[in-house]
């Protein structure tokens, strides 16, 4: 009985340590769990001291600055570095027509699948939105101007679009950069090596930042909480049901078909970002993981070159969170107000969004201003819109959550397409290898692209050349096939019949190696 607490002082009663070991206890706990708790702490602090709770929303501004700062850095290089190193300019362009026509398709079905379900469950009838006011909306954008976006695609001062933050400029630049640095080769090595190193250290401070999480998670829903409560839920629960209805379909039917189709293992992917998408959810800001979230998919097994450029352009152009509840959203205002919901009308509102959630990036309140923009252009008053504002918070963590699974995905989708392809060229799996180079290396022909016989060497097709050998034109010798001074070529080689061949070069080579 005497052993039983062996970490006890032997001159005190109680143990000093308690304390801190719980409190050790609490920071080994997974982000997700603490994550989990700081959700419960902030709406409690929310509900019994709403002054104190809006005060809190410093903790989750500072998280948020504190990633936003960690964003371009990393992101810059990681997309120059896959650009650079990828076999041509055609891959990129390949790559690039791939992500897009994928986003556009998922999109289109997406919302077709939003539109769908609020059609049949008919949300929006009765629902009060002439108590709605319109100044709610004051200081958003009424529109998107497509012209601005291509600006904004293009800015004309890189740094001032790292001080924006402005991601779509810097994918831009990232990518102009990358082919030249692909176009001159050799000479662009040293700059590539600091862009390494940035990377590796963007990666190692997105680390710290992460830890502090669970106060940002704490800090933002304190303030929603606080600042929102609950008091409109009651008339939009039909709203939100079918909002997380149609997220939850995306997510457990179209996002697993689509893995089944290109071989993607879905559940594994789903584990390898799950704490990722769970911040996402409780932060309402797919940026605060962008970071850590191209490391995750790279340790998932996806290439650097693919990842490094799918996901950035899909924080800008496929949002399918965002796409489905502004579906959803304008089909229960056109139910609210008695518009048309025929068939011709539901697919007028899937063209305009196909269309108008392209022009999101950059956007501030984004999925509003889309709502918007929309909004007008089929007729229905923005004082509708401000009703929904009430619950946007709770909608609004669901689809960013979606929206961070949707672009790993799509990362994941558009690397296995690209490994599918490279595996099925000239049955070796090696892209510089040109097609049918069997019969390329002719006995006659040393030189050519490809051709694995020492450009010094007079022997025919069976000649021992290591094909990875880097050794000058007096070596013709396999290498490793060597196990001893006196055996200078390889056994089994035609050559081997007549004794040894140019001992000196297989010395020298030994010295060489020793």
């Amino acid at each position: 009985m005497g052993t039983a607490h062996p970490r006890l002082d032997p001159g005190t009663d109680t143990p000093p340590a308690r304390p801190a070991g719980f409190w050790r206890r609490g920071l080994r706990m997974p982000i997700g769990v603490q994550s989990i708790i700081a959700v419960g702490l902030g709406a409690l602090v929310g509900s019994l001291a709403p002054a104190a709770g809006e005060q809190m929303k410093i903790l989750g501004e500072v998280f948020l600055n504190l990633v936003q700062v960690v964003v371009l850095p990393l992101v810059f290089p990681l997309i120059v570095l896959g650009i650079a190193r990828m076999e041509s300019v055609k891959k990129v362009g390949r790559i690039a027509g791939k992500a897009i026509l994928y986003f556009e398709i998922v999109t289109t079905v997406v919302l077709l699948i939003a539109v769908g379900l609020a059609k049949l469950t008919g949300i929006g009838k009765g629902a009060p939105v002439q108590g709605a006011d319109a100044d709610d909306l004051d200081g958003l954008s009424q529109g998107i101007d497509f012209h601005e976006l291509i600006l904004h695609a293009v800015p004309k001062n890189i740094f001032a679009a790292f001080g924006e933050g402005n991601l779509l400029g810097a994918i831009t630049f990232a990518l102009l950069v990358g082919v030249a640095m692909a176009a001159i080769g050799a000479k662009s090595e040293p700059f590539a090596e600091v862009l390494e190193s940035v990377a590796s250290v963007m990666f190692q401070v997105v680390g710290y930042v992460i830890r502090i999480a669970p106060l940002g998670v704490l800090g933002f829903i304190s303030y929603d909480v606080a600042h929102y409560g609950f008091g409109n839920l009651r008339s939009l629960l039909g709203f939100i049901a079918v909002v997380y209805t149609g997220l939850a379909v995306v997510v457990g039917v179209l996002f697993p078909l689509i893995a089944a189709l290109y071989r993607v293992r879905y559940v594994e992917l789903l584990r390898s970002i799950a704490g990722l998408a769970g911040i996402a959810f409780v932060t309402r800001s797919s940026e605060s993981v962008l970071a850590p979230l191209m490391g995750r998919l790279e340790a998932f097994g996806l290439s650097r070159s693919t990842t490094s450029f799918v996901v950035p352009l899909g924080y800008s152009f496929n949002t399918d969170g965002s796409v489905l509840y502004q579906a959803a959203a304008l089909v229960f205002l056109a139910n609210a107000y008695g518009a048309d919901t025929s068939l011709p009308a539901l697919l007028l509102m899937v063209g305009v969004l196909v269309i108008l959630s392209k022009g999101m990036a950059g956007v501030a309140s984004a999925s509003i201003v889309v709502l918007i923009a929309a909004g007008n252009s089929i007729g229905l008053p923005a004082e509708g819109i401000a009703l929904l504002l009430g619950v946007d918070f709770i909608v609004d963590m669901a689809r960013t959550g979606v929206n961070v699974i949707g672009n790993s995905l799509a990362a994941a989708v558009i690397d296995s397409s690209e490994k599918r392809r490279e595996a099925g060229r000239g049955g070796r799996g090696e892209p510089d290898a040109p097609t049918g180079s069997d019969e390329a290396t002719a006995p006659g022909t040393p030189s050519g692209p490809g051709a694995p016989v020492d450009p010094g060497s007079t022997s025919g097709p069976g000649a021992p050349v290591d094909p990875g050998s880097t050794s000058g034109p007096e070596i013709p010798v396999d290498p490793g096939s060597a196990s001893g001074p006196e055996i200078p070529v390889d056994p089994g080689s035609p050559r081997a019949s007549g004794g040894t061949a140019e001992p000196r070069p297989v010395a020298l080579r030994k010295e060489a190696a020793q």
